[in-house]
């Protein structure tokens, strides 16, 4: 049985989606048990009425909530019974496997580090969300956790990511590409010059070189590497021209008689299509490299993503992610001290 904490207060539409997402999720799998962190008066009222098992729901009070607006660091330090700080603490104490939060993104990102803490050898921890493509799925690492980042850092990303896709998703030797202005190998930033070389020497990961930002939709790699400033950029972009394209398609279906039969021709098809480019079919971003998992949800999820952010952490700890993490820092820091 994985224990997975959820902050019930955390997000636009807290506690009634994270509470709906956590009922979803126990039905969904046995293997799941669901703590709601939060405030418990607020917690016991969206639970009455519905039906699911009742031991596999339990309810932790925390009676403070930190508000997106607030500096994350002093929220930390000052709100000590906080829905985030109290859930974390959890993890911290292996009272729970797992927390996930649709709350403040700074306070879940310090909270990671401070209270969760590193595991050892990992120098940052970053934000890694899946992201729709003509092929599938790929890993945008980093999306928000680091936006001064050195080279040895995107390389440690490269190899959490390579680790994330080919256990969590099933992808064998995932494609790894940096994320730049050019194909070409001597084009880009500073940074990004720097990586490039240091990529390319990493035997255990599968590297294909650069990728500009418009093959991304395409599916060009599996593992998109980037600090997190350009990362975010890429996200919200991605995440703003596919909200933006579903509205016209909508609006243009709606404009006349013969295009209104043709939508509901192509209706079930449409509808298909569109599903894999919702963001809430693939749960929430987790923090990687963590002693324990910590996943990041959108502020604005409804149920739908809350459920799938909970079972993406089933399949996380049973493919021991952690672990993997761990021996893998750990080979490459032998072969370093070898050469």
């Amino acid at each position: 049985m994985i224990q997975v904490a959820v902050d019930a207060m955390g997000g636009d539409y807290a506690p009634a989606e994270m509470v709906a997402g956590a009922v979803a999720a126990v039905k969904e799998k046995e293997q799941i048990h669901v703590i709601l962190v939060g405030r418990q008066e607020d917690i016991q009222r969206e639970l009455a009425g519905k039906e699911y098992p009742k031991d596999r729901i339990s309810v932790v009070h925390a009676s403070e909530v930190i508000e997106t607006g607030e500096p994350p660091v002093h929220a930390i330090r000052q709100k000590k019974d906080s829905s985030i700080v109290v859930g974390m603490n959890m993890v911290r104490k292996q009272e729970a496997d797992a927390f996930v939060s649709a709350g403040s993104s700074g306070a879940i990102l310090v909270g990671g580090q401070v209270i969760v803490g590193r595991i050892k050898g990992v120098e940052r921890p970053p934000l890694a969300p899946l992201i729709p493509t003509e092929k599938g799925v790929s890993l945008l690492i980093d999306c928000g956790a680091n936006v001064d980042a050195r080279p040895s850092h995107l390389v440690q990303f490269a190899r959490m990511g390579s680790i994330y896709m080919e256990h969590v998703v099933g992808i064998s030797r995932p494609r790894v590409a940096i994320v730049n202005i050019g194909a070409e190998e001597e084009k880009g930033n500073a940074l990004v010059k720097e990586t490039y070389p240091l990529l390319k020497a990493c035997s255990d990961i599968n590297f294909i070189g650069s990728i500009e930002a418009r093959e991304i939709p395409h599916g060009g790699a599996d593992v998109i590497v980037s600090e997190a400033f350009v990362g975010n950029v890429i996200l919200k972009l991605y995440e703003g021209v596919g909200a933006t394209l579903i509205s016209m398609v909508k609006q243009g279906m709606m404009r006349s008689t013969r295009s209104k039969i043709g939508a509901l021709l192509v209706k079930p098809a449409l509808k298909e299509t569109l599903k894999a480019f919702d963001a809430s079919q693939y749960g929430g971003a987790p923090l990687l490299g963590l002693k324990g998992l910590v996943v990041k949800t959108h502020g604005n999820s409804k149920a739908l993503e809350v459920k799938n952010s909970i079972l993406q952490c089933l399949t996380f700890q049973e493919q021991k992610i952690n672990e993997k993490i761990q021996e893998s820092l750990q080979v490459s820091q032998d072969s370093s001290e070898k050469i």
